[in-house]
Protein backbone atom coordinates (compact mmCIF):
# COMPACT_ATOMS: atom_id res chain seq x y z
CA UNK A 1 0.00 0.00 0.00
CA UNK A 2 1.30 3.46 -1.07
CA UNK A 3 2.01 5.98 1.53
CA UNK A 4 -0.52 8.42 1.91
CA UNK A 5 1.71 11.30 2.70
CA UNK A 6 5.44 11.64 2.47
CA UNK A 7 8.27 14.18 3.02
CA UNK A 8 10.95 14.23 1.47
CA UNK A 9 14.09 15.79 2.88
CA UNK A 10 12.17 18.85 3.68
CA UNK A 11 14.17 22.51 4.53
CA UNK A 12 12.52 25.81 5.37
CA UNK A 13 15.31 28.50 5.97
CA UNK A 14 13.81 32.27 6.60
CA UNK A 15 15.80 35.51 6.16
CA UNK A 16 18.32 36.23 3.36
CA UNK A 17 19.37 33.88 1.23
CA UNK A 18 17.68 30.69 1.88
CA UNK A 19 18.65 28.45 -1.19
CA UNK A 20 22.53 29.54 -0.13
CA UNK A 21 21.95 28.68 3.77
CA UNK A 22 20.06 25.24 2.77
CA UNK A 23 23.80 24.33 0.87
CA UNK A 24 25.34 25.40 4.05
CA UNK A 25 23.33 22.57 5.76
CA UNK A 26 23.81 20.17 3.82
CA UNK A 27 27.47 21.06 4.21
CA UNK A 28 26.97 20.72 8.36
CA UNK A 29 26.65 24.17 9.34
CA UNK A 30 24.22 24.54 12.51
CA UNK A 31 21.34 26.67 12.91
CA UNK A 32 24.27 28.79 14.67
CA UNK A 33 26.03 29.35 12.37
CA UNK A 34 23.26 30.29 10.19
CA UNK A 35 21.46 32.70 12.68
CA UNK A 36 24.70 34.63 13.32
CA UNK A 37 24.26 35.60 9.76
CA UNK A 38 20.33 36.77 10.27
CA UNK A 39 19.17 33.98 8.85
CA UNK A 40 16.75 31.16 10.64
CA UNK A 41 16.19 27.65 9.69
CA UNK A 42 13.02 26.41 11.05
CA UNK A 43 13.09 22.85 9.64
CA UNK A 44 16.29 20.92 8.38
CA UNK A 45 16.12 17.75 5.97
CA UNK A 46 12.71 16.36 7.51
CA UNK A 47 11.82 13.23 6.15
CA UNK A 48 9.11 10.88 6.61
CA UNK A 49 5.60 8.91 5.63
CA UNK A 50 2.09 8.89 6.87
CA UNK A 51 -0.21 5.63 5.88
CA UNK A 52 -3.40 5.67 5.33
CA UNK A 53 -5.33 5.59 8.86
CA UNK A 54 -2.34 6.07 10.29
CA UNK A 55 -1.81 9.00 13.60
CA UNK A 56 1.32 10.43 12.74
CA UNK A 57 2.63 12.71 15.62
CA UNK A 58 5.22 15.20 15.65
CA UNK A 59 6.02 16.19 18.95
CA UNK A 60 8.71 18.39 19.78
CA UNK A 61 9.57 21.75 22.65
CA UNK A 62 9.02 25.60 21.48
CA UNK A 63 10.86 26.32 18.75
CA UNK A 64 11.87 23.23 17.37
CA UNK A 65 10.13 23.96 14.33
CA UNK A 66 7.04 21.76 13.97
CA UNK A 67 4.32 23.67 13.36
CA UNK A 68 6.58 24.96 10.32
CA UNK A 69 6.61 21.69 9.57
CA UNK A 70 2.77 21.18 9.39
CA UNK A 71 1.97 24.36 7.42
CA UNK A 72 4.59 22.94 4.54
CA UNK A 73 2.36 20.05 4.42
CA UNK A 74 -0.82 21.55 2.89
CA UNK A 75 1.71 24.32 1.18
CA UNK A 76 0.47 27.13 3.81
CA UNK A 77 4.37 27.29 3.73
CA UNK A 78 6.58 26.96 0.67
CA UNK A 79 9.78 24.71 1.69
CA UNK A 80 12.85 25.91 0.81
CA UNK A 81 13.78 22.66 -1.03
CA UNK A 82 12.23 19.53 -0.61
CA UNK A 83 8.68 17.74 -1.86
CA UNK A 84 5.69 17.25 -0.11
CA UNK A 85 3.52 14.52 -1.72
CA UNK A 86 -0.29 13.38 -0.96
CA UNK A 87 -1.49 10.68 -2.63
CA UNK A 88 1.80 10.44 -5.05
CA UNK A 89 0.67 13.99 -6.02
CA UNK A 90 3.71 16.50 -5.72
CA UNK A 91 2.18 19.77 -3.84
CA UNK A 92 5.29 21.76 -4.13
CA UNK A 93 5.34 21.18 -8.05
CA UNK A 94 1.76 22.25 -8.63
CA UNK A 95 0.16 25.60 -9.16
CA UNK A 96 -1.93 27.97 -6.38
CA UNK A 97 -5.21 27.01 -7.93
CA UNK A 98 -4.81 22.99 -7.60
CA UNK A 99 -3.28 23.57 -4.73
CA UNK A 100 -6.23 25.68 -3.13
CA UNK A 101 -8.41 23.26 -4.59
CA UNK A 102 -6.78 20.04 -2.45
CA UNK A 103 -6.65 22.26 0.73
CA UNK A 104 -10.65 22.86 -0.07
CA UNK A 105 -11.15 19.22 -0.42
CA UNK A 106 -8.41 16.97 0.38
CA UNK A 107 -6.74 18.57 3.58
CA UNK A 108 -8.54 20.07 6.50
CA UNK A 109 -6.68 22.01 9.80
CA UNK A 110 -7.31 21.77 13.16
CA UNK A 111 -6.46 25.01 14.81
CA UNK A 112 -4.75 25.09 18.42
CA UNK A 113 -7.17 28.38 18.85
CA UNK A 114 -10.83 27.12 17.56
CA UNK A 115 -10.72 29.75 14.75
CA UNK A 116 -14.89 30.09 14.91
CA UNK A 117 -16.08 32.61 13.75
CA UNK A 118 -18.32 34.30 16.31
CA UNK A 119 -21.56 36.01 13.90
CA UNK A 120 -22.03 32.30 12.64
CA UNK A 121 -23.97 29.17 14.35
CA UNK A 122 -22.35 26.64 15.40
CA UNK A 123 -24.20 24.53 12.75
CA UNK A 124 -23.13 27.23 10.20
CA UNK A 125 -19.05 27.11 11.60
CA UNK A 126 -18.80 23.00 11.17
CA UNK A 127 -20.88 23.68 7.72
CA UNK A 128 -18.06 26.66 6.82
CA UNK A 129 -16.00 24.15 4.50
CA UNK A 130 -18.36 23.13 2.95
CA UNK A 131 -19.56 26.30 1.85
CA UNK A 132 -16.08 27.16 0.86
CA UNK A 133 -16.40 24.21 -1.95
CA UNK A 134 -19.46 25.48 -3.10
CA UNK A 135 -22.20 22.24 -1.98
CA UNK A 136 -25.54 23.24 -1.49
CA UNK A 137 -26.94 24.37 1.75
CA UNK A 138 -29.39 21.34 2.23
CA UNK A 139 -26.34 19.08 1.82
CA UNK A 140 -23.97 21.31 3.85
CA UNK A 141 -25.90 21.12 6.51
CA UNK A 142 -26.81 17.80 6.89
CA UNK A 143 -23.61 16.69 6.22
CA UNK A 144 -22.47 19.51 9.42
CA UNK A 145 -25.07 17.88 11.28
CA UNK A 146 -23.63 14.68 11.01
CA UNK A 147 -20.10 15.73 11.99
CA UNK A 148 -21.58 18.04 14.52
CA UNK A 149 -23.48 14.41 16.10
CA UNK A 150 -20.18 12.04 15.72
CA UNK A 151 -17.91 15.26 18.06
CA UNK A 152 -21.12 15.32 20.52
CA UNK A 153 -23.08 18.20 20.11
CA UNK A 154 -26.05 16.86 18.86
CA UNK A 155 -28.97 19.70 19.99
CA UNK A 156 -26.18 22.20 19.57
CA UNK A 157 -26.57 23.33 16.29
CA UNK A 158 -28.60 26.75 16.51
CA UNK A 159 -26.29 28.11 19.47
CA UNK A 160 -23.33 30.69 19.22
CA UNK A 161 -19.74 29.69 20.16
CA UNK A 162 -20.09 32.13 23.09
CA UNK A 163 -21.96 29.86 24.59
CA UNK A 164 -19.82 27.30 24.59
CA UNK A 165 -17.10 25.88 26.99
CA UNK A 166 -14.04 25.96 25.51
CA UNK A 167 -13.85 22.29 24.86
CA UNK A 168 -17.37 22.41 23.01
CA UNK A 169 -15.70 24.86 20.76
CA UNK A 170 -12.76 22.99 20.08
CA UNK A 171 -15.73 20.19 18.96
CA UNK A 172 -17.13 22.31 16.57
CA UNK A 173 -13.60 22.85 14.96
CA UNK A 174 -12.80 19.10 14.63
CA UNK A 175 -16.54 18.53 13.01
CA UNK A 176 -15.91 21.66 10.20
CA UNK A 177 -12.69 19.30 9.60
CA UNK A 178 -14.28 16.20 9.64
CA UNK A 179 -17.68 17.67 7.36
CA UNK A 180 -15.51 18.44 4.53
CA UNK A 181 -14.76 14.44 4.33
CA UNK A 182 -10.87 14.87 3.50
CA UNK A 183 -8.88 12.24 3.23
CA UNK A 184 -6.29 14.14 5.86
CA UNK A 185 -6.29 16.47 9.06
CA UNK A 186 -3.67 18.51 9.73
CA UNK A 187 -4.27 19.31 13.80
CA UNK A 188 -1.81 21.68 15.08
CA UNK A 189 -1.40 21.57 19.20
CA UNK A 190 -5.00 21.60 18.99
CA UNK A 191 -5.69 20.55 22.31
CA UNK A 192 -2.88 22.47 24.11
CA UNK A 193 -5.42 25.16 24.82
CA UNK A 194 -7.42 23.71 26.90
CA UNK A 195 -7.86 22.10 30.71
CA UNK A 196 -5.82 18.82 31.43
CA UNK A 197 -9.67 17.18 31.95
CA UNK A 198 -11.00 18.56 28.88
CA UNK A 199 -8.24 17.96 27.01
CA UNK A 200 -7.93 14.16 27.82
CA UNK A 201 -11.41 14.26 26.63
CA UNK A 202 -10.86 15.45 23.68
CA UNK A 203 -7.63 12.87 23.08
CA UNK A 204 -10.08 10.27 24.07
CA UNK A 205 -13.17 11.94 21.90
CA UNK A 206 -10.49 11.29 18.68
CA UNK A 207 -9.61 8.22 19.78
CA UNK A 208 -13.01 6.93 19.16
CA UNK A 209 -13.76 8.72 16.05
CA UNK A 210 -10.54 7.06 14.58
CA UNK A 211 -11.83 3.77 15.57
CA UNK A 212 -14.72 4.18 13.03
CA UNK A 213 -13.70 7.04 10.88
CA UNK A 214 -9.77 5.79 10.15
CA UNK A 215 -8.58 9.17 9.26
CA UNK A 216 -5.17 10.02 8.37
CA UNK A 217 -4.00 12.22 10.85
CA UNK A 218 -0.65 14.66 11.50
CA UNK A 219 -1.28 15.97 15.03
CA UNK A 220 1.41 18.50 16.84
CA UNK A 221 2.02 18.23 20.37
CA UNK A 222 4.47 19.84 22.83
CA UNK A 223 3.37 16.95 24.81
CA UNK A 224 5.34 13.88 25.52
CA UNK A 225 1.74 12.06 27.31
CA UNK A 226 -0.17 13.25 24.76
CA UNK A 227 2.01 12.12 22.02
CA UNK A 228 2.25 8.36 22.96
CA UNK A 229 -0.97 8.01 23.82
CA UNK A 230 -1.95 9.54 20.64
CA UNK A 231 0.71 8.50 17.98
CA UNK A 232 0.66 5.35 15.67
CA UNK A 233 3.96 6.64 15.22
CA UNK A 234 5.90 9.20 16.59
CA UNK A 235 8.18 11.79 15.11
CA UNK A 236 10.52 13.86 17.90
CA UNK A 237 11.71 17.08 16.94
CA UNK A 238 14.88 19.20 18.30
CA UNK A 239 16.40 22.53 16.51
CA UNK A 240 14.72 21.92 13.15
CA UNK A 241 15.45 18.35 12.92
CA UNK A 242 13.75 14.90 13.30
CA UNK A 243 16.02 12.84 15.67
CA UNK A 244 13.99 9.83 16.11
CA UNK A 245 10.67 7.91 14.79
CA UNK A 246 9.12 5.17 15.76
CA UNK A 247 6.27 3.73 17.90
CA UNK A 248 5.54 4.87 21.60
CA UNK A 249 7.38 1.83 22.84
CA UNK A 250 9.98 1.99 20.08
CA UNK A 251 10.80 5.76 21.17
CA UNK A 252 10.73 4.23 25.52
CA UNK A 253 12.40 1.08 24.81
CA UNK A 254 14.94 2.26 22.42
CA UNK A 255 15.81 6.21 22.49
CA UNK A 256 17.93 7.58 19.45
CA UNK A 257 20.17 9.71 21.75
CA UNK A 258 20.70 11.52 24.88
CA UNK A 259 18.00 14.37 24.18
CA UNK A 260 15.52 11.91 23.04
CA UNK A 261 16.40 9.64 26.16
CA UNK A 262 16.01 12.47 28.83
CA UNK A 263 12.72 13.65 27.39
CA UNK A 264 10.97 10.41 27.87
CA UNK A 265 12.27 9.99 31.56
CA UNK A 266 9.58 11.04 33.23
CA UNK A 267 6.72 9.23 31.05
CA UNK A 268 4.82 6.56 33.29
CA UNK A 269 6.32 3.31 30.93
CA UNK A 270 2.84 1.48 32.64
CA UNK A 271 0.48 3.65 30.62
CA UNK A 272 2.78 3.16 27.08
CA UNK A 273 3.78 -0.49 27.39
CA UNK A 274 2.06 -3.28 26.47
CA UNK A 275 2.96 -7.32 26.11
CA UNK A 276 4.55 -7.45 22.61
CA UNK A 277 6.98 -4.96 23.74
CA UNK A 278 8.41 -6.61 26.49
CA UNK A 279 8.33 -10.31 25.59
CA UNK A 280 10.85 -12.67 24.83
CA UNK A 281 9.92 -14.37 21.34
CA UNK A 282 8.74 -17.79 21.45
CA UNK A 283 11.10 -20.47 20.39
CA UNK A 284 9.41 -23.29 18.58
CA UNK A 285 8.59 -26.56 20.59
CA UNK A 286 7.60 -24.83 23.73
CA UNK A 287 4.28 -24.78 23.90
CA UNK A 288 1.39 -22.99 27.18
CA UNK A 289 0.28 -26.43 29.08
CA UNK A 290 -0.29 -25.56 32.36
CA UNK A 291 -3.31 -24.01 31.97
CA UNK A 292 -2.22 -20.73 34.04
CA UNK A 293 -3.38 -17.23 33.43
CA UNK A 294 -1.92 -16.13 29.83
CA UNK A 295 -1.48 -12.72 27.99
CA UNK A 296 -2.46 -11.11 24.90
CA UNK A 297 0.10 -9.07 22.50
CA UNK A 298 -1.97 -6.26 23.64
CA UNK A 299 -2.24 -6.89 27.29
CA UNK A 300 -1.24 -3.14 29.15
CA UNK A 301 1.83 -3.60 31.23
CA UNK A 302 0.07 -2.49 34.24
CA UNK A 303 -2.22 -5.43 33.74
CA UNK A 304 0.98 -7.75 32.86
CA UNK A 305 2.19 -6.64 35.95
CA UNK A 306 -0.80 -8.47 37.80
CA UNK A 307 -1.02 -11.20 36.06
CA UNK A 308 2.84 -12.05 37.05
CA UNK A 309 2.36 -11.63 40.33
CA UNK A 310 -0.13 -14.38 40.43
CA UNK A 311 2.12 -16.86 38.53
CA UNK A 312 5.21 -18.96 40.00
CA UNK A 313 6.67 -18.46 35.98
CA UNK A 314 6.77 -16.04 32.98
CA UNK A 315 4.21 -14.83 31.72
CA UNK A 316 2.52 -16.66 28.43
CA UNK A 317 2.03 -13.76 25.78
CA UNK A 318 -0.73 -15.21 22.91
CA UNK A 319 -1.81 -13.25 19.81
CA UNK A 320 -5.06 -13.12 18.65
CA UNK A 321 -5.51 -16.80 17.09
CA UNK A 322 -4.27 -18.42 20.72
CA UNK A 323 -0.93 -18.92 19.57
CA UNK A 324 1.87 -18.78 21.40
CA UNK A 325 4.73 -16.03 20.45
CA UNK A 326 6.77 -15.18 23.46
CA UNK A 327 6.92 -14.97 27.49
CA UNK A 328 7.36 -12.16 29.45
CA UNK A 329 9.85 -12.90 32.71
CA UNK A 330 9.14 -10.80 35.72
CA UNK A 331 12.72 -9.81 36.13
CA UNK A 332 11.88 -7.94 32.84
CA UNK A 333 8.90 -6.04 34.27
CA UNK A 334 10.82 -5.33 37.69
CA UNK A 335 13.73 -3.45 36.14
CA UNK A 336 11.38 -1.43 33.59
CA UNK A 337 9.45 -0.28 36.68
CA UNK A 338 13.14 0.16 37.99
CA UNK A 339 13.81 2.56 35.48
CA UNK A 340 10.77 5.23 36.59
CA UNK A 341 12.13 7.75 39.41
CA UNK A 342 9.48 8.27 42.59
CA UNK A 343 6.06 6.30 40.80
CA UNK A 344 4.89 2.73 42.73
CA UNK A 345 5.35 -0.34 41.04
CA UNK A 346 1.91 -1.38 40.10
CA UNK A 347 3.11 -5.24 40.60
CA UNK A 348 3.19 -4.08 44.52
CA UNK A 349 -0.53 -4.08 44.49
CA UNK A 350 -1.88 -6.46 41.93
CA UNK A 351 -5.44 -6.23 42.91
CA UNK A 352 -5.45 -2.29 42.60
CA UNK A 353 -3.64 -2.45 39.33
CA UNK A 354 -6.00 -4.24 37.42
CA UNK A 355 -8.17 -0.84 38.12
CA UNK A 356 -5.40 1.17 36.18
CA UNK A 357 -4.82 -0.48 32.65
CA UNK A 358 -4.57 2.32 29.91
CA UNK A 359 -3.52 1.14 26.52
CA UNK A 360 -1.93 4.27 25.22
CA UNK A 361 -2.61 3.50 21.69
CA UNK A 362 -5.70 2.49 21.07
Amino acid sequence: MASRLEAEHLYKVFGRRPDEAVERLRQGADREELRADGTTAAVIDASFTVEPGQIFVVMGLSGSGKSTLLRMLNGLLEPTAGHVRFDGQDLTAIGDRELREVRANKISMVFQHFALFPHRSVLENAAYGLAVQGVPRAEREKRAGEALALCGLAGWEKSWPDELSGGMQQRVGLARALATDADLLLMDESFSALDPLIRRDMQDQLLQLQQTLKKTIVFITHDLNEAMRLGDRIAVMRDGRIVQTGSAEDILLRPANDYVASFIQDVDRSRVLTAAAVMDEHIAGDEVSCGCETATTVTPFTELCAISARLTHPVAVLDAAGKLVGRVPRQRLVGLLGDQQGEPAPCDNPRDSRDGKVIANA
